[in-house]
């Protein structure tokens, strides 16, 4: 979200995973993201899911309410990569250029993110690490059933990769 407000985005839109892994995390930490960037007047989240079919719909959607008068936010930060490729399609085939019209953000840098003709800026985790914290935990707890659930705070990752620019002159 901070990437995007820096290259001067307002109206970004978030497409969520709805009640997919991450999902409400990363809808409450958008739309903490713009009250904190003084945006909260320009928030708006689009229903989706985890897939490249909810990113086509919420494109569909999009390019529809440009169609009849609304105009398409400057910026949108996907639930991950794979609705970010689904509306990176239903783009290209509304005629809408990425990123010059519209930015696109995606979410866990998957092997598919770099792969499009247009690479997909995206936030990486690092899965490796994550995934090493859950067994250290597991293991640490099967030894001592006495230690209490313990969460760990993997900080991800901006991969800035061509799909995200700074907005259209209005």
């Amino acid at each position: 979200m901070d990437h995007l407000a820096e290259l001067g985005h307002r109206r970004i839109v978030h497409i969520d995973g709805g009640r997919e892994p991450g999902s409400a995390e990363r809808r409450r930490a958008y739309r903490a993201s713009m009250r904190r960037l003084g945006l909260q007047e320009e928030s708006r989240v689009v229903p989706g899911q985890h897939s490249e079919a909810a990113g086509v719909r919420a494109g569909r959607l999009l390019i529809a309410e440009r169609e009849r008068g609304t105009p398409l936010p400057t910026a949108v930060f996907a639930s991950n990569d794979r609705c970010a490729m689904g509306l990176l399609m239903a783009f290209a085939r509304g005629g809408v250029d990425v990123p010059r019209e519209v930015s696109v953000v995606g979410y866990d840098d998957s092997h598919l993110s770099h792969l499009m003709p247009v690479a997909l800026t995206t936030v990486r985790q690092d899965a490796g690490l994550v995934a090493g914290q859950a067994v250290r935990f597991a293991v640490e707890r099967l030894e001592d059933q006495s230690l209490d659930p313990r969460e760990a705070v993997i900080e991800p990752k901006l991969v800035v990769r061509d799909t995200s620019g700074a907005p259209p002159m209005e």
